[in-house]
Order: structure tokens, then sequence, then C-alpha cells
């Protein structure tokens, strides 16, 4: 059993990880930090959770910790992460991973000289949906993929429980990096393919500060595939995928939601051909139980650090379309030739 400290125990933590651990089988959570010391020791209570602290650096030299998991806001996360793993710790990161791609670079390279496993939280890269779509379009059900369109928007008003999504000193970005991290990452997992080239085009409101409030990317992938990524702190809750390929269309409409039953379909000629109904359930405790499983030293975790760092240098290019207003080139990813490729295999 691989125990698990929870650094930044907040509104992520409630909603998605602590149901996650309570179905997943070969992890449990044994710490977890928040810089307000009563609301942590509420938390502590309710869950059952032992050890409490107020620091990322105390509850990473906690002996009873095998596995550090941030959560913290974006900012957070290169101090967060080097502190982990300065302590000798495992460190499964939550997305963005971080502000920009040479914090990303800090904390691979970081992990590599430690011997340490570093895995970006991807969670959707564990979801049933995500799996068959990908399984489809491997085995040439859609033919060519042609066009791709990822959409993920919810309504994050001032008042959001994160407030910090305003503020560009600490998040990554607005939607784009919020939520835009999931539909780029989720497009590269199921094309196995790489865009080369991105345009971004979206911008603040009068409520939204200095971040972009809604957007639109275009990727160009390598092997030819147009992708449109729409993302939005304005509209209500919807998560739509579609795959057109010259044989076929690939058509799901929340593909990434968690809580509901998801149906895949399949399209020719305009009629539906086929359809598979998944559960995406165990999304959050599938990811647990993953890196629960490489820090045991069983298998090899399937969204390495270089994953992350990869969706960041995507990232970055995006903020500099949008800047630009030009299609920006994305760079070449930096290989490592240790880098285990068995998810895109």
């Amino acid at each position: 059993m691989v125990r698990f400290g929870i650094v930044g125990f907040g509104l992520h933590a409630v909603r998605r990880l602590m149901p996650g651990f309570a179905l997943a089988k070969n992890c449990q959570v044994v710490a977890l930090s928040r810089r307000d010391s009563a609301k942590a020791l509420e938390n502590g209570a309710h869950y059952g959770i032992p050890h409490v602290f107020t620091s990322t650096l105390d509850l990473c030299r906690c002996s009873d910790v095998d596995a550090v998991l941030v959560t913290t806001p974006d900012a957070c996360h290169l101090h967060d992460v080097l502190t982990a793993i300065g302590a000798g710790k495992p460190v499964l990161c939550e997305k963005p991973m971080a502000m920009n791609a040479d914090q990303c670079r800090q904390m691979v390279e970081a992990a590599r000289r430690a011997g340490l496993v570093l895995g970006v939280a991807q969670c959707f890269r564990f979801e049933e949906s995500t799996a068959r779509l990908r399984e489809r379009v491997a085995a040439g059900d859609i033919g060519r993929p042609i066009f791709a369109r990822a959409e993920f928007s919810y309504l994050a008003g001032p008042s959001h429980a994160r407030t910090w999504l305003y503020d560009h000193s600490v998040a990554a970005g607005g939607p784009i990096g919020d939520v835009g991290v999931h539909c780029i990452d989720a497009l590269r997992y199921i094309l196995q393919d790489e865009p080369r080239r991105v345009s971004a085009s979206g911008g603040p409101d009068e409520k939204s500060g200095t971040v972009e409030a809604a957007a639109a990317l275009t990727l160009e992938f390598h092997r030819g595939t147009l992708a449109t990524v729409l993302v939005s702190y304005r509209a209500h809750y919807r998560t739509p995928l579609e795959i057109v390929g010259d044989a076929g269309v690939l058509r799901v409409n929340d593909a990434l939601n968690v809580e509901r039953p998801i149906t895949v379909e399949l399209w020719r000629e305009g009629q539906r051909v086929a359809e598979d109904i998944v559960s995406n359930e165990l999304t959050y405790a599938k990811q647990a139980d993953a890196f629960a499983a490489a820090v045991a030293g069983q298998c090899v975790f399937p969204v390495l650090g270089e994953e992350g760092w990869q969706n960041q240098i995507i990232l970055d290019a995006a903020y500099r379309s949008m800047s630009s207003g030009k299609r920006e080139e994305i760079p070449p990813y930096p290989p490592d030739p240790a880098r285990d490729c068995s998810v895109n295999a």
C-alpha cells in the first residue's frame, strides 16, 4: 500500500481526489498540507487523515509519506515539486505542470538526477472514453483523421472557490492553461500524434482581469490533422469531442465527464453504425493506483513529467500566438532516450 501526502488540500482534493482514493486499491492518503491550519485540521479530521501540516516541506519530511501529490496553485508547482524531490519523494503534479516550459524542464531534470518518479496528473488519460476513442482511431475505424474538435467550458466567475484563477501571477493562464491543457493532451493521446503549429485567439473580459475568459486554438498535427480547441470560463460545463476521418466520424457528447455514463458514437455516411457506453467513474482511482504501482517499481507511470513538459511547450506557443496574432511554431521536444512511450504504443 503506497501512502500519499496531498500538498495544497483544497477544492480539487475534496471534489475529485478523495473520492478517487476511496475507490483505489493500492494506495491511501495519510497526510495533507494547506496554509490555513484550522482548515487543515478540519480536513484531516473529516477524512481521517492522520498527518496534518501547514507547509510542503514538513509534509515531505514525514516518514509515513511514500509519494507526494501536488495540487497547489500553478505558481507553486515548481517549488513544491522540487521540495518533494529534495526530500526523496516521488511526485505526481497537477496540471498545468508549471507556469512555463522552463519550469517543467527544471522539474524533469531534478527528478532524473534523483532517480525519482515524476508524473503529471493528466487524469483523462485514465478514462474509458478516451481509451475507446484512441482504440477506434488506431484501428482505422474512421480512416485518416482529417479534423478534430475538443471543447471544455465551465462557469468560473470571480467568486469561484479557486479565487486565484484570475491572478496571472499565480495561474499559468485562463482557461487555455486550466482546461485547454486537458483538450490538448487528450488529442495528443487519442491521435497518437504531435502538433507542430498553433494559432490562438481570445482575451480577457470585464471580470477576468489579465487572463483570458475564452479562447479558440487551432492545432496543426504532424500527420495532417487539423484540430480546434475551444475553452471558456463563461459557458456552462461541456466537454464534447469529435474526430472526423475520411471514412467515418467519432462523436462523444461529454467525452471528459467523470460523473455519468459516456456514449462513444461511430458515424458513417450520416448514419450511426456503432456506439459504446462506457464509464469514467474510476478515472481518479486508476490514476492514483497507476502512480502507486510506479512508485512500487511494478510498472512505468504512463504520463511522466516529460508529457507535462510537452503540453506546456504547446501552451506557451499558444499564448505567444494570442499575443502576436500569428501562427506559432511549436518547438521540438527535447527527447530523453530513457523516456517510456508505452502510453503511445
